[in-house]
C-alpha cells in the first residue's frame, strides 16, 4: 500500500510517501521538508499569521502534486503546536482537508509524542534500559520515554525553536544574556514537565526532526546533505555545545552559509542548538542518536493500522 504522511509543524512542512507491504516493512520514496514557519507570531497573538498561512499552502500545492505523481492511496496529515494553540487552526485544518484531499488532523501533544516514539523506534533491537525520544519542534519539544517499544511515559513542552527564539531573541547576532534567559526557561520547563526519576531510567536518547540532523549535518560539514550519514549519527553534547558557541557569534546572514545547515533554518538554529543542549544534560547523558524515523514513519504505520 502506498501511503502519505504531511508534518505541518510549527517550523517546516515535511512530507513522506512510503509503501508498506503485508509483513509491515516500510519502504520510503520520497522525502521533502520545507521551512515555513507557521508557528510565527503565534506565541504573542494567538493566531495563524496570514502570511504564515500562505507559506504553508503553497507548499501543500507542491505536495499535492507529488502525492498524484507518486500514485498515493491514502495521504494523512498531522497539524501540531501551532494549530493547536492558534484561535483560527481549525480553519486552517479544515482548508487542508478540502482543498488538498490530504486527512488532516490537529493532534494532541501527547498524540504527536507517541507518533514520534513509533516513528523513532520501529525496527529497533530490544535495549536493557528505558529510551527518550526527542523531538524539538518550532512551538513546542516532545519527550516520551518507554521500553522495548512501549511507551511508559509522554509529555508535550511548550519549548520549541520559534516560540523561544521569539519569546528571547532580539538581537542579531544574539546577546549571551538572551541565551542564558532561554536556557534557563527552557530548563524550568523541561524540569516541570519531565519528572527526575523519569529522567534517571533513561540509558539512550534519540534525538529527531529538524534540529537534530541539521545539527548532526553540520558537525560532519554535509553539502549536500546526505540522509545515510545523518540517520544514527552519534551526536555528542560537546558538539552541541561547540555549535551552540559558533552559531550564536554569526548573524543570521552568516548562519545562512553554514555547511549542512538548511538556510531557511538560519533564524532557529540557535534556539535549538540550545533546546537540544540542555534535553541532554537534563537526560544526564553525553550523546544523542539522530534519527531521521520521527512523525512521519509513526503517522503511516498507524495509518496502515488503522490508528489515524
Amino acid at each position: 500500500m502506498r501511503l502519505a504522511a504531511v508534518d505541518m509543524g510549527s517550523n517546516s512542512t515535511r512530507l513522506l510517501i512510503a509503501d508498506l507491504d503485508a509483513e509491515g516493512r516500510l519502504t520510503e520514496l520520497h522525502r521533502r521538508a520545507t521551512v515555513t514557519r507557521l508557528g510565527q507570531g503565534v506565541d504573542r497573538t494567538g493566531r495563524l499569521d496570514p502570511a504564515a498561512i500562505e507559506r504553508v499552502t503553497t507548499e501543500l500545492g507542491v505536495i499535492r502534486g507529488l502525492l498524484d505523481e507518486h500514485g498515493v492511496e491514502r495521504a494523512v496529515g498531522v497539524l501540531t503546536s501551532a494549530v493547536r494553540d492558534a484561535e483560527n487552526g481549525a480553519d486552517f485544518t479544515a482548508t487542508v482537508r478540502d482543498a488538498y484531499g490530504i486527512e488532516a488532523q490537529t493532534i494532541p501533544g501527547e498524540r504527536e509524542a507517541a507518533l514520534t516514539f513509533l516513528g523513532a523506534t520501529s525496527g529497533r533491537p530490544p535495549e536493557d534500559r528505558p529510551v527518550a525520544v526527542v523531538d524539538i519542534g518550532g512551538g513546542s519539544t516532545e519527550f516520551v520515554v518507554g521500553h522495548d517499544g512501549a511507551a511508559t511515559f509522554s509529555v508535550s513542552t511548550q519549548a520549541g525553536v520559534v516560540r523561544q527564539s521569539e519569546r528571547h531573541v532580539h538581537h542579531d547576532p544574539p546577546q549571551h544574556d538572551e541565551l542564558a534567559a532561554m536556557a534557563d526557561d527552557v530548563r524550568a520547563i523541561y524540569d516541570a514537565a519531565v519528572p527526575g526519576d523519569v529522567r534517571a531510567t533513561v540509558g539512550t536518547v534519540i534525538a529527531v526532526a529538524g534540529t537534530a540532523t541539521s545539527c548532526a549535518a553540520m558537525a560532519q560539514e554535509l553539502e549536500p546533505y546526505d540522509q545515510a550519514k545523518v540517520h544514527g549519527y552519534r551526536l555528542t553534547l560537546a558538539q552541541v555545545e561547540e555549535l551552540t558557541a559558533r552559531l550564536a557569534q554569526m548573524t543570521e546572514d552568516e548562519r545562512r552559509e553554514v555547511r549542512g545547515l538548511q538556510r531557511d533554518r538560519a533564524p532557529t538554529i540557535v534556539a535549538g542548538c540550545v533546546l537540544l543542549g540542555v534535553a541532554l544534560r537534563e537526560f544526564g547523558v553525553n550523546e544523542a542518536e539522530v534519527s531521521e524515523h520521527d512523525i512521519l514513519r509513526g503517522a503511516i504505520i498507524a495509518a496502515a493500522r488503522g490508528e489515524l
